[in-house]
């Protein structure tokens, strides 16, 4: 068996991020939220995972099996609310294993590494959504023990209205209305 490593990526690593992370997005296109990519959607990502990679308050994760990568995970420092505690928290998100990797340790891997963050930050919570349709991953994410706690739930108001699918289209097609 090849060896897996994890370790923090660098703006070197922008072009494998972005393939891995739209390779999230593109799994989950029958989800209600991941479904729209925009038609720049490969420009945008590479700007959006720059400043990810750069922030002192984030680090994205790689796994790799030789010298291919394998899987990515994104951690987030977050501040809660003022009112409650903890008062910050790592938020998980854009957590994407190859498909011929899963249930080989990646995940489990790429999650000690992030532990590991989290100590270093002195942050003792973990909170992450994950899609209700994908009972692999629900799966996954209860034997790392994660609880479920919460439910996010979306209403479309203007369904009929495609000019309303983002802000900045709406207040182009209304500028143009009037």
């Amino acid at each position: 068996m090849s060896d897996l490593s994890v370790r923090a990526a660098t703006l070197g690593d922008l072009p494998s991020i972005v393939e891995l992370r739209l390779a999230l997005l593109r799994e989950y296109r029958d989800h209600p939220f991941y479904a729209r990519l925009r038609p720049d959607v490969n420009e945008r990502a590479y700007e959006l995972y720059r400043s990810q990679v750069t922030s002192p308050y984030e680090a994205i994760f790689l796994a790799r099996r030789d010298r291919e990568v394998v899987g990515v995970l994104r951690c987030v420092e977050t501040h809660g609310s003022p009112v409650l505690l903890p008062e910050r928290y790592c938020y998980v998100s854009s957590v994407y294993v190859i498909p011929r990797e899963r249930k080989r340790g990646v995940l489990r891997a790429m999650m000690t590494a992030a532990e590991r963050w989290c100590d270093e930050r002195g942050l003792a919570e973990m909170r992450l959504h994950n899609s209700a349709a994908a009972p692999d991953a629900r799966a996954a994410w209860g034997s790392l023990g994660f609880e479920v706690v919460e439910e996010v739930r979306r209403r479309i108001i203007h369904a009929d209205d495609p000019a309303r699918t983002s802000q900045g289209e709406h207040q182009t097609s209304h500028a143009r209305a009037r």
